[in-house]
Parts: structure tokens; sequence; C-alpha cells
């Protein structure tokens, strides 16, 4: 088939790069976001998708928007007959799903119908999913709310962070799609509507929601803190109202006739906090400015921050 790829960030340059080792299809051009100013010194910086198909000599489009019709009649001179959207970025109006003769494919990250949106495997994690996966859709004018052709699932891990929980599904989302193309006409034939009483949505996450809340059960932060690693990061106001980042911890007995947000111990151990159900014990923070580290150097001179019998404020209680 002639296929235009549409993505953008280093997950879908994975699928990218899957469907040119293959060979079975003609990658005719490759849509991706415009670039963007990243770094210290805010120069213009190539998407990962952009960087992989000027390596293969694609030939590349970047336009801000698809809902005019210019950019509709450059996308319809490539005559393909399927396009492949991963990560991309840009809404997909319907005047380019009914372009192509397969229509378009999505691959998202999650078991739709749960997690449609921004960010599917973060709330995963931070819901205490027990598996996660890969669904590829065939796409329609609403968010995620296609078909699916085609889902593969894995177990999300007691340790895993949306980082290592990225890493995992990146594999699985390249041979899950080059599996849907070894027989599209089958895979669109049996593809299963999704059940709207299943839909759950993944909002994007915001530096606001990571601050940690102790009126939660331990359990729950412990997702959270994984949930937002790499970004935003959980964070909490010390005793002496510093913001802290938390990038590693887990749960311990705690102290049920001590309110949530009370420090039960500060030691080489750890931190340990009591929220309402359990404690979280804090095994890895980031002072403002500082590297992370283990929680003895970080008591080491800062101990102020955490006096034992102190009760830390949380979002809805200070």
């Amino acid at each position: 088939m002639r296929i235009i790829f549409a993505g953008t960030p280093e997950f879908a340059a994975g699928h990218l790069q899957a469907l040119l080792a293959d060979g079975q299809h003609d990658i005719v051009a490759v849509y991706t976001q415009p670039d963007r100013p990243a770094g210290r010194g805010k120069k213009l910086q190539a998407s990962a998708v952009k960087q992989l198909a000027l390596q293969h000599q694609l030939p590349v489009e970047q336009p801000l928007s698809l809902r005019d019709s210019d950019a509709q009649q450059q996308l319809a001179r490539y005559q393909a007959d399927l396009m492949i959207v991963v990560a991309y970025g840009l809404i997909l109006p319907q005047a380019v799903l009914d372009l192509f003769p397969h229509g378009c494919l999505n691959v998202h990250g999650s078991l739709l119908p749960r997690w449609r949106g921004a960010a599917p495997i973060q709330r995963s994690i931070w819901a205490g999913d027990k598996e996660a996966g890969v669904a590829i859709m065939q796409m329609e004018a609403g968010l995620d709310t296609g078909p699916v052709l085609l889902s593969k699932a894995l177990p999300i891990a007691a340790e895993d962070t949306s980082a290592s929980l990225y890493a995992k599904l990146a594999e699985l989302g390249p041979s899950a799609l080059l599996e849907c193309l070894t027989d599209l006409p089958h895979y669109a034939a049996q593809a299963q509507v999704q059940d709207p009483s299943l839909v759950t949505h993944a909002h994007k996450l915001s530096k606001e929601e990571a601050q940690l809340d102790w009126q939660q059960p331990a359990k729950t932060l412990e997702q959270w803190v994984r949930a937002f690693n790499p970004w935003p990061v959980a964070w909490l106001y010390s005793a002496t109202q510093e913001v802290i980042k938390i990038w590693h911890t887990d749960v311990v007995t705690g102290d049920a006739s001590q309110a949530p947000g009370t420090i039960l111990s500060a030691d080489k151990h750890g931190i340990v906090i009591q929220t309402s159900a359990q404690a979280l014990r804090l095994i890895e923070l980031q002072p403002a400015g500082k590297k992370a580290m283990p929680a003895a150097a970080f008591l080491n001179g800062r101990s102020e921050q955490f006096p034992i019998g102190s009760c830390l404020t949380g979002p809805h209680h200070e």
C-alpha cells in the first residue's frame, strides 16, 4: 500500500522505523509537527519523526493545521491508500479521514475504550490498573472513538513508572501495527465498536495535580509518584514550605492515631509520612535546584524540613 505516516515524538518514530524495516509498503510522505524551540539555547528542533524521515529521504510535511483546503489538497496529491497516525498532535477533520480508501489508522497507548486522550500511559499507572497496552483503531472525527481492529495488552509491573511503561509500549506498538497491516481487510471487517459504558478519559497531566495529597491512601500516592515520573514529577511542601520533588516511594505501616500528613520518622531509611491509610515512605527526593538524592543525603543538613511530629499540608488542606 501507499502509506502516509503522521507522528511526532520518539514513540511515533519507533513505528515509522518498523514500517521502513518491514519494507512491505511504500511510505510516500511523512507528516509531523512544525519544528519547536528546545534546550537552553531555544534553537528550533526537528521532531524525532522528522529526523528519521530525512535520514531515509522521505518527503516531510509540517502544516500548522489540516483544517484548511491547501493542506488537504497537498495531502490528496500523494494519492495514498492509508494514513497511519501515531502521537501526531494535530486533529484530523472528516475531510482528511475521507481522503484514503482504507481511511486512517491510529496507534493509541491504551486498551481502548479505557483511557482515551492525551496521557493514557500515565493515567493507567495513576489509577492502579493491572494492565496497559496498545490499540490499533480506525479513526473517526471524535477523540479516540473509532472501532478497534487489534489490541495488545501487557501487565503493569509494581515498579513501572510512566517512563518504563512507555518504553514497553513503544516496543509493543510497532509489532501490533505490522500484524494489523499483514491482513488489513480481515482486521477491518472484525473491528470492535467501543463500548460507551467502558470509556474513561486520560486528560493531560498538570503540575498542580502532582502535589501529594495526604488525605489519599499511601498506595494511591505511591501510584501517583510512579505515574508522574518523569513528568511533571510528584511534589510536596516541606515543613518549611519548600517545594520538594519526590521520585521514589513505598508503602509502609503507619500510625492511624496520627493525622494524615504527620511525619512519623525521618532517618537513613527514608521519611515516613502518615496518610489516610498506611504511611508513605519517601526514598528519593529532589530539593529545588539540586539533583535527586536518597533520603539520607537529603536529611544531611536539611532535617528541619521534615521534623518528626509536624504535619505537612496538602493541596486542599492549607
